[in-house]
């Protein structure tokens, strides 16, 4: 599939300073499709789609980056998931008959009360028996998404960083730049500077992406930003990378989710519908299970995987 959705790695040549930019249209458009959201919405979802990109593009693991913001506003939830692959799905939800303005903030829509919190959960894909994903989870600490998302990553990974990203219906934009721990040797992409130029080289990046303000950011390309951005720096630039949207739901899943329900609780829907519907929030899928499928899901089921709860399922 050609996608004009781009993710541009680059380093500032001897010091320990990386970027990236990155650009989606046509998977921000895929998720909008399936859903009717307010403007506001939008741009803090699509704000998180191009963050969760940018941090991704740097797990050195196969398997997914999940950000979620759990909201006490008018959005209860706001969910993206991307992998080591670029692979992004995003969803929102919010409270039944909310009203957003159009101009709301981020903490106008989930930390009206100062209780949002924001969660980053790094799910491997080939996980050793027992292993389970690595979550961190902080209040929801910033005014914007930027700003939530760099001291999440000073607090919990010890690591400056700066990010700048904008969001319409269109398209999904952000620049994020990385202060590096020094260490002894060369790294197999940074040749170290000292100390002293390593922060020189940082602080002049900072102040020249400062420069960038949201409709800029909005309505230029990424290799034109670089160009005017850091025109006067030594960068190298690696071979970019193209997000895509992908959902990873299955029917199978759908029924192990049902299964971690327990009998009881499914067999009296059923009793109530006849039979359960269930649409994916990602993408929108429609599966559907009766009787005779449901009564499959069961067979040889232990009792203890009967009983585990449903704040188990992972799908």
């Amino acid at each position: 599939m050609t996608t004009q959705d781009t993710l541009q790695k680059f380093i500032f040549d001897n010091a320990a300073v990386r970027g990236e930019f990155v650009e989606i249209s046509d998977t921000w458009r895929e998720i909008q499709q399936r859903h009717n959201y307010p403007p506001a919405v939008k741009t803090v979802l699509g704000e998180m789609v191009a963050a969760a990109a940018l941090l991704s593009a740097n797990l050195k693991f196969n398997g997914a980056i999940i950000m979620q913001i759990h909201g006490d506003g008018p959005v209860r939830l706001l969910v993206v998931e991307c992998d080591s692959d670029l692979r992004i799905r995003a969803t929102a939800k919010l409270t039944e008959g909310a009203a957003v303005a159009d101009d709301a903030s981020l903490t106008d829509l989930l930390n009206a009360t100062g209780h949002g919190r924001f969660v980053i959960t790094l799910d491997p894909a080939d996980k050793l028996p027992g292993q389970q994903p690595y979550q961190g989870i902080v209040p929801l600490d910033g005014d914007d998404m930027a700003t939530v998302i760099e001291n999440y990553m000073l607090r919990s990974e010890q690591l400056d960083t700066r990010l700048w990203l904008g969001a319409d219906e269109h398209v999904s934009r952000g620049l994020l730049l990385q202060k590096l721990p020094r260490h002894s040797g060369k790294d197999d992409q940074i040749v170290q500077a000292s100390e002293a130029e390593d922060l020189e080289t940082w602080n002049r990046a900072v102040m020249l992406a400062s420069t960038l303000k949201q409709p800029e950011l909005l309505s230029t390309d990424i290799q034109t930003l670089m160009n005017r951005l850091f025109w006067e720096e030594t960068i190298r630039v690696f071979e970019p990378a193209h997000p895509q949207f992908y959902c990873s739901c299955t029917r199978e899943k759908v029924g192990n989710m049902l299964k971690m329900l327990g009998r009881e609780e499914v067999d009296g829907a059923l009793d109530d519908l006849g039979q359960l519907a269930i649409n994916c929030d990602f993408c929108g899928k429609h599966y559907a299970f009766d009787k005779v499928d449901c009564a499959q899901l069961f067979i040889g089921k232990t009792p203890v995987e009967e009983l585990m709860p449903a704040s188990d399922i992972k799908h």
